[in-house]
C-alpha cells in the first residue's frame, strides 16, 4: 500500500520522525500520483479565493499547493501534535506563514466548533477513523462547493494487506486500526448531505473521489 493508512490526524502513535519523512519526500519529489489528482480535481473547478478546510492535512503539502493555485486561506485539522513543527517549517519555506490555521478538533466529534468551507479536503483520513458515517456526514456539512477525498479500494488484496497491518499492530501493542470501508456507503453519506460525485478514480491502492454541491 501507498502509506496506507497515514494518519494524518486520526492517529496520535505516529511521530515526529513520521513527520520529517513526509516532508522531505514532498520537498524532494513534490505530490505523489493520487495526491495530484486531489488537487487537479479541486483546480479544474476552481480554487482562485476559495476557503479550504483539510481533515487530518499532516505537514500541508497539499495545503501548499492549492494556496499556491490562488486558494485564499485554509484550516487544518488535527488530533495529534507530532506534524506541527514540519508543517511550520514547510510554511515558512513556501513563503506561506499566515495562511494556515492550525486547530486540535476531531470534527466528527464536535462538528459545531469547525466553520464551514468552500472546499474540504480528506486524504488517507476515512480509512483510519472507524466511524465512516459521522466523520464524512461532518465533512459533507462543512464543504460549500467541493469536497474530494481518497480511500484505500475494497478488494481481496487491501483487505489482507490492511488485515495484516492490524494484525501486526495488535501484536506489538500499538491501539491503532485501519480500516476498507464500503466505498458505495461511503458516497452515500455524502449524498445525503447534498453533494453530487462528478469526479473518481480507482486506482491500485488508493481511490479518489471529488463531489460538488
Amino acid at each position: 500500500m501507498d502509506d496506507c493508512c497515514d494518519p494524518h490526524g486520526y492517529q496520535a502513535t505516529f511521530g515526529a520522525g513520521f513527520a520529517r519523512r513526509v516532508a522531505g519526500r514532498y520537498r524532494k519529489h513534490g505530490l505523489n500520483r493520487t495526491q495530484q489528482r486531489l488537487v487537479s480535481f479541486l483546480d479544474e473547478r476552481g480554487v482562485q479565493d476559495a476557503s479550504v478546510l483539510e481533515i487530518g492535512g499532516g505537514v500541508g503539502d497539499l495545503q501548499v499547493e492549492l494556496l499556491r493555485r490562488g486558494a485564499r486561506q485554509v484550516t487544518n485539522l488535527e488530533i495529534s501534535t507530532s506534524y506541527e513543527a514540519e508543517a511550520a517549517k514547510l510554511l515558512e519555506q513556501s513563503g506561506l506563514t499566515g495562511r494556515v490555521t492550525r486547530r486540535f478538533v476531531d470534527i466528527a466529534a464536535a462538528p459545531d466548533e469547525v466553520e464551514q468551507a468552500d472546499i474540504v479536503v480528506l486524504h488517507r483520513v476515512v480509512c483510519c477513523y472507524p466511524d465512516y458515517q459521522k466523520l464524512l456526514s461532518a465533512a459533507g456539512e462543512h464543504a460549500r462547493r467541493l469536497l474530494v477525498f481518497s480511500h484505500p479500494p475494497s478488494n481481496p488484496l487491501t483487505r489482507f494487506s490492511i488485515w495484516s497491518e492490524n494484525f501486526i499492530r495488535r501484536l506489538s501493542g500499538n491501539g491503532f486500526r485501519a480500516f476498507v470501508h464500503p466505498p458505495q456507503a461511503m458516497i452515500d453519506v455524502l449524498r445525503a448531505q447534498g453533494l453530487t460525485v462528478s469526479y473518481q478514480h480507482r486506482g491500485a491502492t488508493w481511490t479518489v473521489v471529488g463531489l460538488e454541491r
